[in-house]
């Protein structure tokens, strides 16, 4: 597991997620990547912060394997983190642009839902196939991406939406190809950088303080009915299925 930073411009900090194959994350790997958000937020001379992924797609979520082969503490441990990222990226104190390719699935959504501008290229998908891998979750951050009805189907089939979907909805800024992705993301990151330090990070304050969906408390409620299906045996049930039609463990495939 890997979470990198960088600083390809002035005023940018760039924090990378590199897990093969997919970046799902285990535990500790959420945990790593809101420290790196949000050292990148305090840092003063920092403006605005790019959120980005190396490889295949964005983020394929937690990572099932930890999750089976593991005890009650580990799905406390992934809960904790994946709150613990998509608070960061919520609450970082300056403007976060999450730079989107391939798949974004499960945790890539509680990220990009809470990022506040996103970047996609022609490739991205987004969705939560938690029905399927015996959890709930980050219909929170679903929810600041499409409309309800929408965000009910999608989560009751597990299906995902396009970038460009998301474009006509008007929740992701641009659609580009992939190879463009990088600097698109880093052309708006530095028209952002652009403003004054101390009032972007107001506005950013601002804009939080009046945000109609409290997010923190929407995930921990939904989190609750994740233990409720831990507990009741059914998550474990449809957890021991995933990776048998030879999809390979921890990886989340968009179709």
């Amino acid at each position: 597991m890997s979470v990198s930073t960088s600083s390809p411009e002035k005023g940018i900090r760039l924090v990378t997620v590199d897990r093969p194959p997919v970046n799902a994350l285990p535990v500790e790997g959420w945990f790593a990547l809101a420290d790196a958000v949000r050292a990148a937020g305090r840092d003063p001379r920092v403006r605005c912060v790019v959120l980005a992924a190396a490889g295949r797609g964005f983020n394929a979520g937690v990572d099932i394997k930890e999750l089976r082969d593991g005890d009650g503490n580990t799905l406390i441990g992934a809960n904790r983190g994946c709150y613990e990222a998509f608070s960061a990226v919520y609450r970082c104190e300056v403007p976060v642009v999450a730079a989107v390719q391939g798949f974004c699935l499960g945790g890539g959504v509680g990220l990009a839902g809470n990022a506040d501008a996103i970047v996609a290229s022609e490739d991205a998908v987004f969705g939560l196939p938690e029905l399927d891998r015996g959890a709930l979750g980050a219909a929170t951050h679903l929810a600041r991406l499409v409309p309800q009805h929408l965000l009910r189907t999608l989560y009751f089939t597990a299906r995902t939406v396009t970038a460009a979907e998301l474009h006509g909805h008007g929740s992701v800024w641009r659609v580009v190809p992939r190879e463009e992705l990088r600097s698109a993301a880093l052309e708006l990151a530095r028209e952002i950088a652009a403003k004054d330090g101390e009032l972007l990070r107001l506005a950013k304050a601002a804009l939080n303080g009046i945000d109609p969906v409290d997010v923190h408390r929407g995930y921990r409620f939904e989190q609750g009915f994740t233990f409720e299906a831990s507990v009741s045996g059914v998550g474990d049930r449809v957890r021991n299925t995933f990776g048998q039609d030879g999809t390979p463990t921890g990886e989340a495939v968009a179709e």
